[in-house]
Order: C-alpha cells, then structure tokens, then sequence
C-alpha cells in the first residue's frame, strides 16, 4: 500500500470517511484540505447501479459545464472545405484530413486533448482507431465529436466539455473544475453533472440507479456525498444568470 503523505495525513483528519456529506459541507471541504501549490482539480466518482457488461446498461456522452473545467482544451478537426474552414474559424487548433492522419500514424504524434470528425471522413479516419481508441481520444457519435455540426462541437471542446463514460465497475469518473473555481462555480458545475447524469439511467438498470457519490481536489481526500441531499437541490436547481 502506498504511504500517504504528511501534507495528505493533516488534511485527512479533517474528513469523516464514515460520512456522508450535505453538498455544501463536501465542497467547503474541498477548498479546506487542498494542499498542493498548483490548482488542484476537483474531480467527482460516482458508483452506479448498472451492469456494465450489458451493452443496453452503457453510460457514455458527452456533458458541458456551465463554468467549464478550468484547462485549455487543444481541439483538433478531421474535415476537408466547407467544413475545414468552419473548424478553423471556430478555434480549432488543429484542421486538416488525410495531413493529420499520416501524422498521427506515422509520428504517433498526439499534439492534442479532442478530435473531432466530419461523417464523411470517418471511413478513413476509422484507421486511426488503435491509436487514438486506447487513449480516448477518437471520434465517435456517442458523445458528439462526429459531426456536420463543426463550429457547435468546436465550441463547446474548448469550452471544456467533458466524456463521460463507465469503466468496468460501473463507475463514471469526471473533473469538475479547480479549487479555485469556488463554492458556488462547483456547486453549479456538479450540479449539471448531476442533473445530466440521472436522466440518462437506462430503463434495463433495476433499482438504485445512484449508489455513491465521492468527490475530492488532485492531492486530497474522497469526502462522499448523501445523495438525498443532492437529489433535494436538484428539484429546483437553476444555474445562476
């Protein structure tokens, strides 16, 4: 087992692993045991009532958050025209086709954090699937990134809009912002989170759909969160204007 550190020791004490944690007390506790000099990451897990060996229970789409991630997103375009201007009119970093494709392929060169594809492309782009696949970071329609929308898609890349996706014990992963965001920036970001998440239990998954909820800043602590509490706030939850 790795040993903790003594910063990690300090903070921990502050936090109940016993507890389940009213929203508000969890993200105070956030900002309470960051420890790191950088700007730490909140990142949330959320354990899910699901089978994940049933192709019909998957949970995979693509969410934005009001308040973003807090990262500069290096989006990159599979498109050729119209298309290809659209992308680098949006913001894109990276457009091209069969250009990126032998650079990727040839050089391994993965310069970037999104890729986005045209329809029409795919059939070539598809051969980049053991590259880009592994690392998450080929196209699919799954979560919005293959699409004649360009300049939408490109948009909400760099405005940080994140996949979400369950990993083999029905758990979603997912960064939530940075410590710095604040408490209600945080509050509204995993509120969102939420909100999208519920609304996406697949009518085949029985029971309890939201099992445990746990958040915690790069360096800290889990701190679990009581979903009834959550599921309270969400009723009547309105992003701030």
């Amino acid at each position: 087992m790795a040993k903790k550190g003594k910063k990690y020791n300090e903070v921990g004490g502050l936090v109940d692993t016993k507890a389940n944690y009213k929203l508000a007390e969890a993200i105070k506790l956030i900002e309470e045991t960051k420890t790191a000099k950088f700007d730490e990451t909140v990142e949330v897990s959320v354990k899910l009532g699901i089978d994940p060996r049933q192709a019909n229970q998957q949970i995979r789409t693509g969410m934005v958050l009001p308040h973003g991630i807090g990262k500069d997103i290096r989006v990159l375009v599979f498109a050729k025209g119209d298309k290809a201007e659209e992308a680098k009119a949006a913001g894109a970093d990276h457009v091209g086709f069969e250009d990126l494709i032998d650079k990727i392929s040839k050089e391994n060169w993965l310069d970037f954090d999104v890729s986005i594809a045209t329809p029409d492309v795919m059939s070539v782009v598809a051969k980049l699937g053991k590259v880009l696949g592994p690392r998450g970071l080929m196209p699919t329609p799954k979560v919005g990134t293959v699409t004649f929308e360009i300049e939408n898609a490109v948009k909400e890349a760099k405005a940080g809009r994140i996949e979400v996706k369950n990993d083999k014990g029905g758990v979603i992963h997912a960064p939530l912002g940075k410590v710095s965001f604040g408490a209600d920036k945080l509050r509204e970001n995993f509120l969102v989170f939420m909100d999208s998440l519920v609304k996406m239990k697949p009518t085949s998954s029985k029971g309890t759909f939201v099992r445990k909820i746990t958040v915690s800043n790069t360096m800290g602590p889990g701190i679990k969160i009581d979903y009834s509490n959550v599921r309270e706030i969400l009723k009547g939850f309105q992003i701030a204007a």
